[in-house]
């Protein structure tokens, strides 16, 4: 699927980018609304996102554009708005036919629910359930070990994607894994998740080098922690991204 941006800050670019990433979006990004128009045929984008504070007059020619070939359904719009976004063009943004006006500094996690909300509403159920998986770096902070049911022996290894309703791990050793088959369920299944230790019970959906489980179910409250969690990534990442850009120029200096 393809999501067309046309914003000028590559900082807005970033935000988004992390925001939106794990719905499995490729990004095509245009710094002018009429380059943009040129060539949506031949970018055929799923979805759009159009700052109206970079282009306070051409985002409506954009919107007309768009609408004159592709229904909300088809193609939903996003307008960026500024600060200075009046209440009158909210609703002659509505009237244009797009699908959601959202604040462009997307700076909490309502603005990011909306902006995910709006795009995830339009993605066939298929492409929604492998979008929701998230790969995990070094600051996401998620560990994953299990009882072997044979030996009786501790399998470590890595975390390759992670979801709400499962993960794929990749074992140090595949050998550790061989008394686990396919669709049997394991209750000695240790998830980190950030500070905390998670205890799913797990059913093996998928062999190989890397394999994956199904969580089927969890103690307590602990699959609204995971949910949580994962809700906030984006946010987590982007904070872990300005405290290495800071440490970085601080070593410049």
């Amino acid at each position: 699927m393809k999501l067309l941006l046309i914003l000028e800050s590559d900082e807005v670019y970033n935000v988004i980018a992390l925001y939106v990433k794990a719905l499995g979006f490729e990004f095509i990004r245009y710094h002018s609304v009429i380059k943009a128009m040129d060539n949506i045929d031949e970018v055929s984008p799923h979805a759009i996102i159009v700052s109206a504070k970079d282009f306070p007059r051409h985002w409506k020619i954009i919107v007309q554009f768009v609408r004159s070939q592709r229904s909300k359904e088809s193609c939903p719009i996003i307008v960026l708005k500024g600060n200075n976004f009046a209440l009158e063009e909210t609703s002659k943004a509505y009237y244009l036919g797009v699908n959601g006006v959202v604040p462009e500094a997307l700076d909490n996690r309502q603005e990011i629910s909306q902006l995910q909300n709006i795009l995830g509403r339009y993605i066939p159920v298929d492409e929604k359930r492998r979008a929701q998986r998230y790969q995990p770096d070094e600051w996401s902070r998620f560990g994953f070990v299990l009882i072997s049911p044979g030996e009786r022996s501790i399998i470590t290894g890595a975390v390759k994607t992670i979801s709400a309703t499962g993960i794929s791990f990749c074992p140090d050793y595949s050998a550790w894994t061989k008394d686990i088959r396919l669709n049997m369920e394991l209750s000695e299944c240790s998830l980190r998740v950030g500070d905390q230790i998670l205890s799913p019970v797990c059913r093996l959906v998928r062999t190989g080098r890397i394999i994956s489980f199904e969580f089927t179910s969890f103690p307590q409250d602990e699959q609204s922690h995971l949910n949580s969690y994962l809700e906030d990534l984006p946010l987590k990442e982007l904070k872990a991204k300005r405290q290495k850009a800071a440490a970085a120029a601080g070593n410049k200096g």
